[in-house]
């Protein structure tokens, strides 16, 4: 049973979020920037976010030079460079909403390693820069084999290195502590163990059932507007949308004495990455092994895919270098039919922002901006 106070002061919200990742609380914001005296709510249902806001590489990435030509062969130039356009603009306001030094935001350079099968690529360099140059006012791409030998890489894999001059990188851990601070400070009200049963719309307003970890009781919130921020979760709750989830396994290493590199890195068409992170390196990827097995909400790691990234450390990243495991982890993406973001009126009352594509640091904020202003032209 719940208190007369409960029923009165935590019942009613104007707006309501559901997901306190990087998109749910750049929401949540929005809406009271937009909305100073209206009372908005996050619910998340772990003790941080559940999917890979909290859980990510750290990367200010705006894609590979691979990546973006395999995406221009099933894709027309204006979506993928709309969709670049996207995280330039999202990257810029987070930036300026947070600040460089809270987010430790970095440029120490960005790099693709190209194997001999994709030596092919360097000669559309021009055409991708030439395509891009509007968007990013610089040459974004350019060749740096000078650099292979210097970072001690194995050079029977990376027969050629792509600098890209428009990625930076972030410290995750201090981008999500600087925007939970960024949303309370707005004045938005987050509760975390909060898990959301469904919602149901009435004509007046949505209703909320969440699920009370003590009291074993279901709570039942009231809002004017319900924003769905729940990415590779949000079938839970939208049982027909287009969403795939796409698990991301992670590991580090322990610190290493004289590392050669420092900087964020691709291969593959983006699906390694790795980078220098407190003297230590930062290994993710391998999804592309296992579409089918990584398609899935579950944390558990992958042992093939864990295997095969220690590997390539070993042979591609660190040749001649010991190293040590230190931590392995996973999280939780989200995938489509294409690579556009999904930012949706389901109806006058519920909306979503779901969809990131593995690239919600870059583009969250941006997409959150495109959710607040869905809900404000309602």
């Amino acid at each position: 049973m719940f208190s007369y106070w409960e029923q009165q002061s935590f019942s009613h919200y104007d707006h309501i979020i559901i997901g306190a990742g990087i998109v749910g609380l750049s929401t949540a914001i929005g809406l009271k920037e937009t909305y100073p005296d209206d009372s908005v709510l996050v619910l998340e249902r772990g003790l941080l976010p559940t999917g890979a806001s909290t859980r990510n590489a750290g990367f200010a990435c705006m894609g590979s030079a691979t990546e973006l030509l395999d995406d221009l062969e099933i894709m027309p130039e204006d979506e993928v460079l709309k969709l670049f356009e996207l995280r330039k603009k999202g990257l810029e306001r987070l930036r300026a909403r947070l600040g460089d030094d809270k987010i430790g935001y970095k440029t120490n350079g960005g790099y693709e390693l190209i194997s001999d099968k994709e030596l092919p690529g360097l000669n559309k360099l021009e055409y991708l820069n030439k395509l891009l140059m509007p968007i990013t006012k610089q040459v974004a791409f350019k060749e740096a084999n000078g650099k292979i030998n210097d970072f001690g890489f194995a050079g029977n894999y990376a027969s050629a290195l792509i600098e890209n001059t428009c990625e930076g990188e972030i410290n995750t851990g201090m981008m999500m502590r600087a925007l939970m601070g960024a949303t309370i400070h707005a004045g938005v009200e987050v509760k975390t163990g909060a898990e959301v049963i469904r919602f149901e719309e009435q004509e007046n307003n949505v209703s909320i059932i969440i699920k009370d970890p003590y009291r074993d009781e279901q709570w039942v919130l009231h809002c004017n507007t319900l924003s769905i921020c729940t990415n590779a979760f949000t079938k839970q709750l939208l049982p027909d949308v287009d969403v795939t989830p796409g698990r991301g396994q992670v590991l580090i290493t322990q610190p290493i004495p004289g590392l050669k590199f420092k900087g964020i890195y691709h291969f593959d068409k983006g699906y390694y990455y790795f980078r220098e992170i407190d003297g230590r390196v930062l290994f993710g990827g391998g999804r592309n092994l296992d579409f089918d097995g990584e398609a899935t909400t579950d944390m558990a790691l992958n042992k093939l895919i864990q295997i095969d990234l220690e590997q390539k450390l070993h042979d591609i990243i660190l040749p001649d270098t010991h190293f040590q495991i230190a931590q392995l982890w996973a999280g939780i993406m989200a995938f489509g039919k294409n690579k556009y973001p999904i930012v949706k009126a389901f109806s006058g009352k519920v909306f979503g922002a779901l969809r990131m594509g593995g690239m919600g640091v870059a583009i969250g904020s941006e997409v959150a901006d495109e959710l607040v202003t869905l809900i404000k032209d309602r």
